[in-house]
C-alpha cells in the first residue's frame, strides 16, 4: 500500500478532486500499441501523428474509491506515466492511496508499464500488483520484471479464476479466465462489483465461440460490459488473412447481441480499438453504427458509477 509515490509538483489546488462514491473511470481505449501506432504513416495514423487532439492511450481503466481514499489501476499499459497523471487529476496522490494494479495478460499493453515503478522512474515501494499464477510465475522469474519483485517496487498478489478480491465495504473485484493467446500468460478479465454497480472488464479475449462462457449472460448479470473491439470488421488489415486473428470483430459482437434488450445492448462499451479501428475516428459511420444499435464506444475520461 502506498500513498505519495513521487514528488508533486503541482499545487492540489489546481486538480480536480473525484466524485463521492465509488466509480471507474476509464483512461484509455486503443489497443496495446496505442494511436497512433509506431511506424504507421497512413492517414487514419497521420491524422493523429499531425493533431494531438486525435491520439488515444492503450485500453486501461481505474476504480476510485473517495470513501476509503484508494484507487485501483487496470492493466500497467506502455502510456502508465500519462495515465497516472490523469488519474492524479482525479483522485490526487496525496490523498488517495493507489492500493493496487490488476493485470489482464503479458501481452505488451497490458503489463509493460510496470517499469515505470522502477528505481530508473518513481522507485516505488511494494505496489500491490495482483496477478493470475503464471502471470506471477513470469514478473518473478524473468528480468527486468524479477528486479521489481527483488527491490521491493512492487509486492505481487496472487489471485485465481472466480474467486473474489475484496478491496473496501462493497467492493470487490473477481477474476475471470478466458480464452487468448498464452505464449506466456493466462489472460483474465475482471468483474468489478461496488456498492451499487457492477462492471466486466474484458479488453483481450478469442472470439466469443471459443469460451465456454456465453458472454451474453454475462452482459445481462453487470451494469457496465468493457469489451474487446481490437477490430471492426473482417478485412480491416489488407493483405493479411484476419481469419488467423482471434479476436471477435466489433460487427461480430454486435450481430451476437442483437438479441439483448435495449437496455442491455447499451450495458455494452466498446474498447481496445487497434488503430486501424474506425471507431478511433469520432463521428465515422462506425461510431454512428454501433451507437445507432444501441451500444457505447469507450472515451477517455469516461465515468461508470458503481
Amino acid at each position: 500500500m502506498i500513498r505519495c509515490f513521487c514528488l508533486l509538483l503541482l499545487s492540489v489546488t489546481s486538480l480536480s478532486f473525484a466524485e463521492p462514491g465509488v466509480f471507474i473511470q476509464v483512461l484509455g481505449i486503443a489497443q496495446d500499441a496505442g494511436y497512433p501506432q509506431t511506424g504507421c504513416y497512413q492517414e487514419h495514423c497521420l491524422r493523429a501523428w499531425e493533431n494531438k487532439e486525435f491520439r488515444r492511450l492503450a485500453s486501461s481503466i481505474a476504480v476510485i474509491d473517495t470513501a476509503s481514499r484508494t484507487k485501483y489501476l487496470f492493466d500497467a499499459t506502455p502510456d502508465m506515466r500519462e495515465q497516472l497523471y490523469q488519474l492524479h487529476r482525479t483522485a490526487p496522490d496525496a490523498d488517495f492511496s493507489l492500493n493496487g494494479v490488476f493485470l489482464t495478460h503479458a501481452h505488451i499493453g497490458h503489463y509493460t508499464g510496470l517499469m515505470h515503478f522502477g528505481r530508473e522512474a518513481v522507485g516505488a515501494k511494494d505496489v500491490p500488483v495482483y496477478a493470475m499464477p503464471l502471470m506471477t510465475a513470469f514478473l518473478s522469474e524473468n528480468g527486468p520484471w524479477n528486479q521489481l519483485v527483488s527491490l521491493e517496487n512492487i509486492k505481487l498478489v496472487p489471485i485465481a479464476d472466480g474467486l473474489p478480491v475484496e478491496l473496501a465495504a462493497g467492493l470487490t473485484v473477481t477474476p475471470i479466465q478466458v480464452p487468448h493467446r498464452q505464449e506466456y500468460t493466462e489472460t483474465v478479465g475482471y468483474r468489478i462489483d461496488g456498492p451499487n454497480k457492477s462492471a466486466l472488464f474484458i479488453p483481450d479475449i478469442d472470439k466469443w465461440q471459443d469460451w465456454s462462457t456465453d458472454i451474453r449472460e454475462l452482459i445481462r448479470e453487470v451494469d457496465y460490459a468493457l469489451l474487446d473491439a481490437t477490430f471492426f470488421a473482417d478485412g480491416e488489415l489488407p493483405g493479411r488473412d484476419m481469419s488467423v486473428i482471434k479476436h471477435p470483430f466489433v460487427s461480430e459482437s454486435m450481430a451476437l447481441f442483437d438479441e439483448l434488450s435495449e437496455e442491455e445492448r447499451n450495458r455494452v462499451i466498446f474498447i481496445h480499438m487497434n488503430h486501424t479501428n474506425p471507431l478511433l475516428i469520432d463521428g465515422s459511420p462506425a461510431q454512428a453504427e454501433v451507437e445507432n444499435r444501441g451500444f457505447r464506444v469507450a472515451k477517455e475520461g469516461l465515468r461508470l458509477p458503481l
